[in-house]
């Protein structure tokens, strides 16, 4: 007797699908949510843990210099063991590495911790672009699955403060981290109907780049976090610059050498592929290291709750979950490097209008609605212009690159503000950045 096999109603696969897309979309939320859900923890976990100023900074860069560092050869980890494999590894360490965290004794355990949770961050999202790739081959249902997580990306951002003021008023700040665990638990759960394909032979990881890269951005952290903590007078700081030079003089040599180089000299001999990582590191240390910065301002200075100041933060944070869905057509209609000049002047009025309110409530909601659409304007268009600078043969390691850079930016963001006094300082600094990056754009040739 002959049995016929149906296909499954395309509703039902349809379904299937969604589903599967939702547990790679909750993957990409939490880690997006880490980014930002700390922030307004730091002044509770201070007070708990009897922590010095500088664990501040490094309570945030551990996680981001990690990420940075390892986002280089990320890709290539996924195409070798697998990135169904690689995603579910990274969901499950990101679980154990939030416990850690979140029952952390004294502020060093925690610092560990975070740096620890950086490599399972630093897995997942590639993992799980390879894994959207594979549930949507027709390019066009791609495309629209991308924006959509993007955006999912961009709430990630928008709930971290509100979440995390929540969370410290109903329990401290440990809770902040203990949320991670159901969401990483439920995500890995749902990830069994990934698909386990290989994308391919990986090319073997840079070993030698990877720790000149990682030791420049951790000496460079250092010397700017110890400096502006514990002050200038002191050999630390120049020397751990000093080592950061080196390195970063050193790592050109070392790739030219390399059989499969996280930075190959062949991208970062493209002008354009420069500046758009020059841009990238600007856009998030602005953004960033301002979100740091206010959260400190807000807390303890103004008086606010975690809370409150969570709420305050919405006019920076919400367009981080909207822009990205009109960028897209913009940089289309417009062109990227229009939009990225425009991103980055909105930067830099952001900075002035810091520079110049004196601290006041109404200078610091107006610099957050510039830089809530500058940053978020800038780097979606800088991603564009990514892709279309960078040859096929190195499309995926030039957007390796990038994302690293954003995540450098980053730290570095958190490193150099997290070090200043005022908001008005800050401002300045911020101004400073915008208006040399702006020079760049205009020197670089179209």
């Amino acid at each position: 007797m002959s049995v016929t096999l149906r296909a499954a109603p395309p509703y039902t696969r349809e379904r299937g699908a969604a589903g599967r897309f939702a547990g790679i979309a909750a993957g990409n939320f939490m880690i997006s949510l880490d980014a930002t859900i700390l922030n307004v923890a730091l002044p509770d976990m201070r007070a708990d843990l009897h922590a010095p100023a500088a664990a501040l900074p490094w309570a945030v860069d551990a996680y981001t210099v990690v990420l940075a560092g390892l986002m280089l050869a990320s890709g290539s980890v996924a195409d070798r063991w697998g990135p169904r494999r690689v995603y579910q590894a990274a969901l499950a360490g990101f679980a154990v590495f939030s416990l850690l965290c979140a029952l952390a004794p004294n502020a060093g355990v925690l610092i560990a911790g975070r740096a620890l949770l950086g490599v399972p961050a630093a897995g997942l999202v590639p993992a799980s672009m390879a894994l959207l790739a594979a549930l949507y081959p027709e390019p066009d249902r791609r495309s629209r699955r991308i924006g959509g997580l993007v955006s999912i990306t961009g709430l990630g951002i928008v709930a971290g403060p509100i979440l995390g003021g929540a969370l410290v008023a109903a329990g401290g700040w440990r809770l902040v981290f203990l949320v991670n665990l159901p969401v990483a638990l439920l995500t890995l759960l749902s990830s069994r109907g990934l698909s386990g394909h290989r994308a391919g032979t990986a090319v073997p990881i840079d070993r030698a780049g990877l720790l000149l890269s990682i030791t420049g951005l951790v000496a460079l952290t250092l010397g700017l976090v110890d400096g502006g903590t514990a002050g200038w007078a002191r050999p630390l700081p120049y020397a751990a610059i000093a080592v950061a030079a080196v390195a970063v003089a050193v790592l050109p040599r070392v790739e030219r050498r390399a059989g499969a180089p996280v930075l190959p000299p062949a991208l970062l001999a493209l002008t354009r592929v420069r500046v758009n990582l020059g841009v990238a590191v600007t856009s998030q240390l602005i953004y960033y290291g301002l979100l740091f910065t206010l959260t400190q301002w807000l807390v303890t200075t103004r008086g606010l709750t975690p809370l409150q100041a969570g709420l305050a933060f919405l006019p920076m944070t919400v367009p981080v979950a909207v822009l990205p869905m009109i960028t897209g057509r913009l940089v289309v209609r417009l062109g990227a490097r229009r939009l990225i000049l425009a991103g980055i002047t909105l930067d830099l009025l952001g900075g002035l209008v810091l520079a110049t309110g004196g601290g006041s409530m109404w200078s610091l909601f107006a610099a957050q609605l510039l830089i809530g659409a500058g940053s978020p304007l800038a780097i979606p268009a800088c991603v564009a212009d990514m892709s279309a600078a960078v040859p096929l043969n190195l499309a995926a390691t030039g957007q390796g690159a990038l994302n690293a850079a954003r995540q450098a930016g980053t730290a570095l963001g958190v490193a150099i503000f997290g070090a200043l006094a005022t908001l008005p300082s800050t401002g300045v600094v911020l101004a400073g950045a915008a208006a040399l990056t702006l020079a760049a754009l205009a020197l670089a040739p179209a």
